[in-house]
C-alpha cells in the first residue's frame, strides 16, 4: 500500500469536502441557509407599499415561483405569498391554512403545487383562491390595476388571528 504525504491527504480531504458540500448545496439541503427574507425578497421584486396596499409587479410573478412576503399589523408578522399559476390567473394567500396556522409553518413551493410545511399536504397552484378550508392556502383578495396585482393590507391584517404564534 502506498504511503499518502500530508499534503496529498490534505488535497484528498479538501476535494471530498467539496464534493460533499456541493452535493448538499444541489439537493437543496443547504437551500434554507442562503434563502432571502419575506423584506428582501419584496425588495428584489419592486413590490411597492402604499398606506393601504401591496403592489407587486405581475413582471415578478411571470416566473410561477411564489414570492413570499410579510407584513406588521398588530405587533404580528403576517405572512402570505402571491404566484402566476399554471394556468396564467394571478393568486394570492395567506401563508397559512385552517388546520396547521397554529404551527406557523407555512408552505413551500414545489412544481406547480403549493406543499404544507407542517402536514405535506400539497395543492394546485391554479386552485389557490377557488378553494377554501381544510389545509388549503387561506385565500386573499386580489385585484390586477395596470402591470401590478394589489393586496389591500386590511385583507392581510384580516387574517392576524392565523399568526399568533412567532414564526422560527
Amino acid at each position: 500500500m502506498a504511503k499518502i504525504s500530508g499534503k496529498g491527504m490534505a488535497v484528498m480531504v479538501a476535494v471530498v469536502l467539496l464534493v460533499g458540500v456541493g452535493s448538499l448545496a444541489y439537493s437543496g439541503v443547504l437551500s434554507g441557509l442562503f434563502k432571502k427574507s419575506p423584506a428582501e425578497s419584496a425588495n428584489a421584486a419592486g413590490v411597492a407599499e402604499t398606506s393601504d396596499a401591496v403592489r407587486i409587479p405581475l413582471t415578478a410573478l411571470d416566473s410561477g415561483k411564489a414570492l413570499f412576503l410579510s407584513m406588521e399589523a398588530e405587533g404580528r408578522q403576517l405572512f402570505y405569498f402571491a404566484l402566476k399559476s399554471p394556468d396564467g390567473a394571478y393568486r394570492a394567500a395567506l401563508d397559512a391554512c385552517d388546520v396547521c396556522f397554529r404551527t406557523n409553518r407555512g408552505y413551500r413551493q414545489e412544481g406547480d403545487q403549493m406543499v404544507c410545511n407542517n402536514c405535506g399536504q400539497k395543492f394546485a397552484c391554479d386552485k389557490i383562491g377557488e378553494v377554501k378550508g381544510g389545509c388549503n392556502p387561506h385565500p386573499l383578495a386580489r385585484g390586477i390595476e395596470g402591470q401590478y396585482l394589489v393586496i389591500q393590507k386590511a385583507d392581510i391584517a384580516a387574517g392576524k388571528e392565523y399568526f399568533a404564534r412567532k414564526r422560527s
